[in-house]
């Protein structure tokens, strides 16, 4: 959308000041991290080249990690250009000032007008529509009010939610495993095998599930739900309960070394164990939702979702060309709705339909959809709860790199312990495994805190985004019918001026819906900052706009001259001169005196024998 500057301004600021700041401090603070492995390349690097190269790695990857935050932090700290054409229309924008912005702004616009009129009319919102996955109805239900909220919040409800159910359903699928295990249902080799295993497959399942949460939450310009289905229950628990018997089965019959032989080999491989993972996977998953909870839980009770219009149906009878109403609604009735003085937004044009039959006869007909330049209302929530959402985000994502780091060092002993022991022992094999395991729990910790930070990071960007606006959102229908007729003045044989003129006689039936729209959208950082959709979240009545709307239509049609005038001071005064004379001749004429006619012209008292002839015609035919 190009960027409409106006010396008047709509009083948007930037909202993400705040958000960049604690953004710019982490990227700096893992930036500064990233010198020191790098610091340590020039004593290695002649010593130890794999350490060199592992600590030129590491430091690498900290310092890109880090200028990239402190990139996107200093971003949003630049400049927040607004124009005069935004935020985003609802529907198509058909005024014929607004054609250049109202094509580049078509793919974002989530209404048509067809369905902005079906709304008015019968008074509902078709914004919120219901969800169709099992755990999204679900959350909905528990939550009704999160129905009234845009998709970019209601996903993020969803999204948690989904996660917080599937992990559920791992931990009972886990205690089911274990109680067929550790009961002997399955076997004993099973009973030695199967735990660890089971513990580091339920591991991998609860990160790739953390992460993929973490990637589904943001995208501002989301304009439908996400589908969160849950795991099939009923399925896993028989899975449960009948895989570990069939694997211990296959164990009893295909594996020739007894359980103790076994445990002793599970022993002598000290194989990773998951519950360090999986306590730092909770406590992730904690620290998130305590950060996010606070500032969506006071979101959702803010919602009041209304779906109430001002209505207004007439009907007049007045002497006015039906095309004089159309252009008295457009250029001063809308004309005077316009905020700031710009543009209304034309969602469905006039195109006023003139049917004229015979005799002077016709109807008419013409509607109109128009929303007012939206009007900034201010950002949502309580900057406070936001700033430590934001700080959260920060902290973890900086907790994160630390993660990074360690586990780059964890790899870097592996290798050398590995080419210094060798594995041809079993000591050696065990401290490697030692090592190894070491590196798999850093592994798994930082993916599980690095997907924390990206969540934070996206749901504080979405309530720092969140942007509300007021409109004027208004439907006429106006159609009647119209006959022709003429009026005629000054008719009388000594009048010297008369006035014909052709009345248009209309039968008016005006039907005006005006609401007030509650609209929010979710800026973002860079060119298209306020370009992204917006929703129309509520509707209000606006009865006192609606008044004025209806006082200023009535005066217009009340306040019509049917009879031509004059103006001009000298026509003014010429029109005097001749009404004396034609007073003073009517005067003469009564009373028969001839000296009152001395003081004429030839040429004035022709023109007063002619009118007098004029009105014994007129006088005659009225006879017939």
């Amino acid at each position: 959308m190009a960027y409409d500057f106006g010396s008047t301004t709509l009083g948007i600021k930037n909202p993400f000041k705040v958000e960049g700041t604690i953004n710019t401090i982490a990227g700096l603070v893992v930036f500064l991290l990233g010198i020191y492995p790098l610091i340590q390349v020039a004593d290695l690097i002649k010593e130890d080249a794999v350490s060199a190269y592992g600590y030129a790695i590491i430091g690498a990857l900290l310092i890109l990690s880090g200028a990239n935050r402190m990139k996107q932090g200093i971003f949003s700290l630049f400049r927040f250009f607004v124009g005069r054409s935004v935020p985003t229309s609802l529907a198509y924008n058909y005024s014929k000032t607004e054609r250049e912005t109202a094509e580049l702004e078509a793919r974002s616009t989530l209404y048509t007008g067809e369905a902005l009129h079906s709304m008015l009319m019968g008074r509902k919102n078709s914004t919120f529509i219901e969800p169709t996955s099992w755990v999204g109805r679900l959350i909905h239900s528990l939550a009704p009010k999160l129905t009234f909220l845009p998709y970019q919040l209601r996903n993020v409800a969803q999204e948690l939610a989904a996660m917080a159910l599937n992990i559920i359903t791992a931990i009972v699928l886990y205690l089911v495993l274990w109680f067929v295990i550790a009961s002997g249902l399955a076997g004993e080799k099973a009973q030695v095998v199967m735990m660890p295993i089971v513990g580091i497959l339920l591991l991998i399942y609860l990160t790739v599930l953390w992460m993929r949460t973490a990637n589904s939450v943001g995208t501002q310009g989301k304009v439908q739900l996400n589908s969160s289905g849950g795991l099939s229950f009923g399925a896993l628990i028989v899975v449960a309960i009948l895989g570990p018997i069939l694997f211990g089965y296959l164990l009893e019959t295909q594996v020739s070394a007894s359980g103790e032989e076994l445990a002793k080999l599970m022993e002598n491989l000290s194989l990773f164990g998951a519950g360090t993972n999986l306590v730092i996977l909770a406590l992730a998953i904690i620290v998130a939702g305590a950060a996010v909870l606070p500032v969506f839980i006071p979101r959702i009770k803010e919602v009041s979702p209304s779906t109430e219009v001002s209505e207004w149906r007439d009907n007049f009878q007045e002497s006015v060309h039906p095309n004089e109403i159309f252009i008295n609604i457009d250029n001063i009735v809308l004309a005077n709705r316009r905020y700031r003085e710009i543009p209304n937004r034309v969602y469905q044009e006039w195109d006023p339909r003139l049917n004229e039959q015979t005799q002077g006869k016709g109807s008419f007909e013409g509607q109109l959809l128009i929303e007012t330049q939206p009007e900034y209302s201010g950002d949502w929530g309580n900057k406070a709860r936001k700033t430590l959402l934001s700080a959260v985000s920060g902290a973890v994502f900086i907790v994160s790199a630390l993660l990074m780091l360690f586990f780059g060092f964890s790899v870097i002993d592996l290798i050398n312990t590995a080419q210094t022991t060798g594995i041809d022992s079993l000591e050696a094999l065990q401290t490697t495994m030692g090592v190894f395991n070491s590196s798999l729990l850093l592994l798994f910790a930082f993916l599980t805190v690095r997907a924390a930070s990206k969540l934070l990071k996206e749901a504080s960007h979405l309530f720092w985004g969140e942007m509300h606006f007021t409109s004027l959102l208004m439907f006429m229908k106006t159609e009647g019918t119209f006959t022709e007729s003429k009026i005629s003045t000054g008719m009388a044989y000594n009048d010297s001026t008369r006035s014909e003129n052709e009345v248009v006689r209309s039968s008016i039936t005006p039907w005006v819906i005006t609401t007030r729209a509650h609209t929010s959208t979710f800026a973002t950082t860079g060119v298209s900052n306020l370009e992204q959709p917006r929703f129309l979240l509520s509707m209000t009545k606006n009865d006192g706009e609606l008044e004025n709307i209806k006082r200023e239509i009535i005066d217009f049609l009340k306040g019509r001259e049917y009879i031509a005038s004059i103006t001009n001071e000298s026509d003014l005064r010429n029109v005097s001169n001749i009404s004396s004379v034609n007073v003073q001749t009517k005067q003469a004429l009564a009373d028969g005196s001839h000296d009152a006619l001395e003081n004429l012209s030839e040429e004035d008292i022709a023109k007063i024998l002619h009118h007098k002839k004029e009105s014994e015609n007129n006088d005659n035919n009225d006879k017939d």
